[in-house]
């Protein structure tokens, strides 16, 4: 989808005292990575990914930090068996900044590149 593109932009430094998307301005964002969830009141985007194996989500939570690392905007990661969680929120500004849906385009990208072997999306039903 991708309509913004957002994959083809780099994440720019937050230094703090500007303002978090509104959530009207998050959404419109977030439509163009369908897969993510807006969580806590628009301040967190979040989506879980489905692996084969515990290997698997070790080697997606692997390749997504790298990726964080490179654009120096960094994920919270969870994985274990079957599954990888990545959630984006600029700590900074205490909630979303365009960098957040930057990244998650780019993990989307990664992810249907076929990182880490076979991912789809999951809805956790416990958080």
């Amino acid at each position: 989808m991708d309509d913004l593109g957002l994959t083809s932009k780099t994440c720019t430094p937050c230094q703090g005292g500007i303002p978090p998307l509104t959530p009207q301005e998050a959404e419109h964002f977030r439509s163009n990575v369908p897969d993510w969830e807006l969580l806590d009141n628009t301040t967190k985007v979040k989506r879980t990914f489905r692996t084969r194996n515990f290997m698997d989500a070790m080697g997606l939570a692997r390749q997504v930090g790298e990726l964080c690392e490179a654009e120096g905007h960094h994920a919270d990661i969870t994985f274990g068996w079957g599954y990888c969680k990545v959630v984006f929120q600029t700590h900074k500004i205490n909630g979303l900044h365009e960098n957040d849906f930057i990244m998650a385009a780019k993990v989307d990208q990664l992810a249907s590149q076929g990182a880490a072997g076979t991912m789809q999306k999951i809805k956790e039903e416990v958080e």
